[in-house]
This record gives structure tokens, C-alpha cells and sequence, in this order.
């Protein structure tokens, strides 16, 4: 199939790249460069830059294609705290614009990189698809829009509209800034032996996945759905940071006690574990990855990267 992947050149856009090489698709990668790099992404996939909320700039050199795997996005919560409206510009207006792209281009399936963010302080873990969605932030709170756009926008124009939910996700070419980037600040941290900091006591905890595993999951199935779904994309397994730094410390060589704490920043949620039974049951997917894999090849890859 014919695929564009929007913030291709990015961090997990990349990999979601490199998965459908690995499976024989021709895809365009779509990407501004802001936080993407151009060797990210890998032949002979082709890289067009561009902007999501500007259509026209760049229309021209992508082709009619099948599907549409939109991972583009502002991703700094502090950064859409202080301006709202480019957050929403790019989380919600892009996501729009790009709909009616895919409209024009005939295109049949749309999957949306949606965030664990939209459902702010959980009532019960692991959470469930039906949970309540009650975002702290602008970020979970336009990628709630987005998900609701993708889905209303799909069932009215006759595609098949797929909004993935992703836990805190790692691995290579992660930056050390965005949503859930604790990983890559705590192993840039150890590579350039630099004091770590953990914000609060260290008991909160996530579900962290590795990001060849979300990849997997934007790229199974593709052209098999008959309709459209809202899915958890984790792994139902709570780290806490405290032992995710111990874990990443032990990995460098490093004393694991060598960490500074700070104060809890304001809005962080203490847990956050997501159920992943729709995801099997819908796509087939369930993750692979164990953490101290995933952590093996994460430190690995970024410790080179600092030299």
C-alpha cells in the first residue's frame, strides 16, 4: 500500500517508518524538521517537508495514498501550558486539515497518534477505553479534540478512523524534551555524566513501551479494519521512575543513588497504567519489548550519540 506518515522524520514517526518498509509499503514521510531529523527517516521511503496545517505547500509531492499515519504534533506539555493557541494550531487545526487531505485524496484509513494524557487522573487502573476523559493540560485536552475529529470526520465521509492511545513511550532517537521523555533526560544524563534529576519522590509510576512496539501497532492491520476503533497502546505493566533510574543507573555503570531529588512539578499524575485487552482483541497486537530490553537498546543508542 501507498502510506504517508506524518512527522515521519520524528521520534517514533521514524520507526513507524521503518516498520512499513520492513513490510513492502511505499510511503512518504511528512515532516516540518522542527523536532524531526532528515536522516531519521530511511530509504527508500521519501521524505517531503512540510507543515500539516498548511495542505498546499506540499500537496503536490504526495501522490494519491491508501493510508494516513498522523503522528505529527506539538508534543511539550510546558510549551502548550504557555501558548494554547499553537498548540492547538497544530494538535487540532493540522489534524483537521490533514482529515480534509485525506478526504480529497480518496484515502481509506486514518490512525491518529492520540496520548494517555487525555484521561488526566484516573478513577480506577489499569484504564480502560471507557474510562473518563478529563485532561489536566492543553495537550491531553486538543489531543482529546483530535480524537474526536478523527472519529466524527471518518464516519461522515466513509474512512475508516483509528486513534491509538500510547502510554509513556522510549527508545532511540527519542529527544530529552516532550511528553514523556523521562527516559532519554535520565540516560543523557548518564551518558554525559551529568546530575539526574527526579522530580518528587520517585513513586510515581507509568507504562512505559518501547517504541518498535508502537510502531508495530500503527502498522498492523492496515487496509484489514472494517471500522473504527479507540485503543490503549501500552504494555499493563507500572514502572515507577525511582526504579526506572535505578534500572537505567545499573545499565551505565553508575551509582544508582547519585540522583538528585526535586519537588513534584504541578499536574503530574502520580499513576497511570493503561488496559491493552482492545488492542489485542482489535489489531492482534500486544507488546514484545521487555523494559530491560527496551532500556538495554535505548541507553545504548543514546549514550553513542552524546560522544
Amino acid at each position: 500500500m501507498r502510506v504517508l506518515v506524518t512527522g515521519g522524520a520524528g521520534f517514533i514517526g521514524s520507526h513507524v517508518v521503518d516498520a512499513l518498509l520492513a513490510q513492502g509499503h511505499q510511503v512518504w514521510a511528512l515532516d516540518n524538521l522542527e523536532g524531526g531529523r532528515a536522516e531519521f527517516v530511511a530509504a527508500p521511503a521519501q521524505l517531503v517537508v512540510g507543515d500539516i496545517r498548511h495542505p498546499t505547500e506540499w500537496a503536490e509531492q504526495v501522490p494519491k495514498v491508501d493510508v494516513v499515519l498522523h503522528l505529527a504534533a506539538q508534543v511539550s506539555v510546558p510549551h502548550g501550558e504557555q501558548d494554547p493557541l499553537d498548540d492547538g494550531s497544530t494538535n487540532v487545526m493540522g489534524t483537521l486539515k490533514l482529515l480534509q487531505w485525506a478526504k480529497h485524496m480518496g484515502v481509506r484509513e486514518f490512525r491518529f497518534a492520540s496520548s494517555a494524557a487525555v484521561y488526566g487522573v484516573p478513577m480506577a487502573l489499569p484504564l480502560k477505553e471507557s474510562a473518563p476523559l478529563s485532561p489536566l493540560a492543553f495537550y491531553g485536552m486538543h489531543k482529546q479534540a483530535g480524537e474526536w475529529d478523527v472519529r466524527h470526520f471518518c464516519e461522515i465521509n466513509g474512512m475508516i478512523g483509528v486513534a491509538l492511545r500510547l502510554a509513556n513511550v522510549y527508545g532511540p532517537r527519542q529527544r530529552n524534551e516532550g511528553e514523556g521523555a523521562v527516559v532519554a533526560a535520565f540516560s543523557h544524563a548518564l551518558a554525559t555524566d551529568r546530575p539526574a534529576v527526579l522530580h518528587g519522590d520517585g513513586g510515581q509510576s507509568r507504562d512505559f513501551i518501547f517504541v518498535e512496539d508502537v510502531a508495530r501497532a500503527f502498522t498492523t492491520r492496515l487496509g484489514q479494519l472494517e471500522r473504527g476503533y479507540t485503543l490503549n497502546i501500552g504494555t499493563a505493566k507500572a514502572t515507577t521512575i525511582l526504579q526506572l533510574w535505578q534500572h537505567l543507573a545499573r545499565l551505565a555503570g553508575k551509582d544508582p543513588s547519585q540522583v538528585r531529588f526535586a519537588p513534584a512539578r504541578q499536574g503530574d499524575i502520580r499513576h497511570s497504567l493503561l488496559a491493552v485487552d482492545e488492542a489485542e482483541a482489535c489489531l492482534g497486537f500486544r507488546a514484545e519489548v521487555s523494559l530491560g530490553e527496551g532500556l538495554r537498546k535505548t541507553y545504548s543508542y543514546l549514550s553513542v550519540a552524546q560522544q
